[in-house]
This record gives structure tokens, sequence and C-alpha cells, in this order.
């Protein structure tokens, strides 16, 4: 997993309140068995005119020029702004897959739902809650100022804008350890390797019939 240390990034607005997880990454793209390769689908229904299926090629699909990403101005963003209750409905980690494959590493939005909030952060996605005051203005700021850029500290919890107005946020220090260092679950697991390896060797010692059941 990516660390998230400090990231400057364009901000591309998403204003729809409720955004569930099948507008995310329509279910049809869920049958593929792999990690990788969802980011051509990211608001798949939203994006395209024609209904996508998996192992399409994108370059033969009729984009929607009014959707968001698709405007010219929003290219490269790397930042989401969103409203309220984002990645609502079902709890399908796709939906983090697929919006960090397609080149976002945060999100900022009034709330978020329960599930995808914490497949973020176990994703390399740092969701960032903030009132909905300074959302509502990020919003007016992002349609005014073509090119609109935030700074997403993560070690001092601050979002900052071009101007060099810092806005605080809250984030538990046990997934902010892992997104600075990049640790999911399984690197997690792996800071303990050499103690495991000395369990199994001493478990093969003292049991060495085992070794025949591996």
């Amino acid at each position: 997993m990516k660390k998230f240390t400090l990231h400057r990034g364009l901000v591309a607005p998403m204003d729809r309140e409720n955004v569930d997880t099948d507008a995310i990454i329509p279910k049809q793209f869920l049958k593929s068995i792999r990690k990788t390769g969802f980011g051509p689908n990211l608001f798949d229904e939203w994006r395209y005119l024609d209904k996508g299926e998996p192992g399409q090629d994108p370059a033969s699909r009729q984009p929607n020029p009014d959707f968001v990403l698709n405007q010219p101005r929003y290219a490269g963003a790397s930042v989401l702004l969103a409203r309220k209750n984002f990645g609502c409905g079902s709890s399908r980690e796709h939906a983090p897959w697929a919006i960090e494959q397609y080149g976002f590493r945060a999100i900022i939005a009034p709330s978020f739902a329960d599930i995808f909030f914490n497949n973020c952060f176990k994703n390399g996605l740092l969701p960032i809650p903030l009132p909905a005051q300074t959302v509502a203005q990020l919003f007016d700021e992002v349609h005014a100022f073509p090119g609109y850029q935030l700074l997403i500290d993560l070690e001092r919890q601050l979002v900052i804008k071009p101007q060099g107005e810092e806005i605080a946020f809250e984030v538990q220090p046990f997934r902010k350890y892992c997104l600075l260092n990049g640790l999911d679950d399984i690197g997690l697991t792996l800071r303990h390797k050499d103690k495991i390896a000395a369990f199994e060797a001493q478990r093969l010692a003292s049991k060495p019939w085992l070794a025949n059941t591996l």
C-alpha cells in the first residue's frame, strides 16, 4: 500500500449526495477475481453513455461529456470533493479500489458510509470528513477557480487551501499510523515476520511430525 504523507492535488467536485457503491463501481465489474483494473470503470454509468461490461476497451466507449470527470479542467484530479453520505449502499471493497486506481488519493465530504470509510483506510485512500458548510465553501471555490488544488498534510492533519488557509481534520491515530507507513492488514502482520518464523521453527522442533502434514 502506498504511503500517504503530503499530497497536493487538483480537486474534482462530485456534487451529489448519497453516492452509493453501485454508482462508484457497478455490479457487473465485481465479477473480476483480480484486485486491479477497476479505475477505467469508476462511476461507469455516469461516465459513459453506453453500457459497460468487464474487459471492454475504454477507448471504444462513448464518454458522457457532461460528467464532471470527463471535463478537461478536471483531468488528472487526485482529490475528490463530495457531498454527504458518500459511499453508502453495499459493502463492496471494489469501490475504494476503483477510486484509488483512477488516481484519487483523498476524498473530502461531510460524511461517509461506515463500511466504505473503513475500507478506504485499508486501501491507501484518505477520507476526510469536514463540516457541511466548509465543504460547501470548497465547492464554490473549486467551481470558481479552474485548476483549484489542495495540499493535504496527514502528519499535521490539515487541508491547506491555495491561499494558505488551513482546515484541521480528525483521524484516528491507528489509521493515521497505517497510512503514514503504507501498512494494510497484511503489512501490519508482516512487521512480525521474524517472530512468526521463530514460532514456526520452534513448533516444528518440538513436534517434528507436523512437517509431514504441511
